[in-house]
């Protein structure tokens, strides 16, 4: 009868677990967004500009104008540019935008100047408006004492290359 009884206790007890029990299910999702992208449009260009016996910097603005300081002189000709990018993602996204951290050098071949002092339009974060935005970019350019004259970009030899502007989702 002992056992019996055990045996019972035992059955009852499985039964009580078994009971005890539940289960749901659940299920999953997950949105991908478009991937945000940026790319060059139009490349910087400060134009035409003149040295002389005293250094000085020539500003480029997003909207293409130039100030200059020190000894330096715009000149007839050429076409101050901005650096013009597309930037494309989700529609009404906020995005970061990081400018280059240092200078960039420019070079004739032999001789060089910098490039610093990024700004941007938009400054700081953008939005895309039905999913593209348009990114200028503008920044200074260092003109030494008698500069040599010469034609100066980031790809002749001695030229630091391209500058990076890089866009992130906010």
């Amino acid at each position: 009868m002992k056992k019996f009884f055990a045996f019972g206790i035992f059955l009852f007890a499985f039964t009580a677990a078994t009971f005890a029990q539940s289960s749901a299910t659940a299920s999953a999702a997950a949105t991908i967004l478009t991937p945000i992208a940026i790319s060059n449009t139009v490349d910087m260009d400060f134009g035409n500009l003149a040295s002389s016996a005293t250094s000085g910097t020539c500003v480029l603005a997003t909207d293409n104008s130039r100030t200059v300081t020190g000894g330096v002189t715009i000149m007839a000709g050429g076409t101050p540019t901005a650096a013009s990018f597309t930037v494309t993602g989700v529609a009404g996204a906020t995005y970061t935008i990081t400018l280059p951290a240092g200078a960039t050098t420019v070079s004739d071949g032999t001789n060089t100047m910098t490039i610093d002092t990024w700004l941007s339009n938009p400054a700081g974060t953008g939005t895309l408006t039905a999913g593209t935005s348009t990114l200028l970019v503008g920044a200074t350019l260092n003109v030494g004492v008698s500069q040599p004259g010469g034609v100066y970009n980031t790809a002749n030899a001695g030229g630091s290359g391209e500058f990076t502007v890089t866009v992130n989702y906010q």
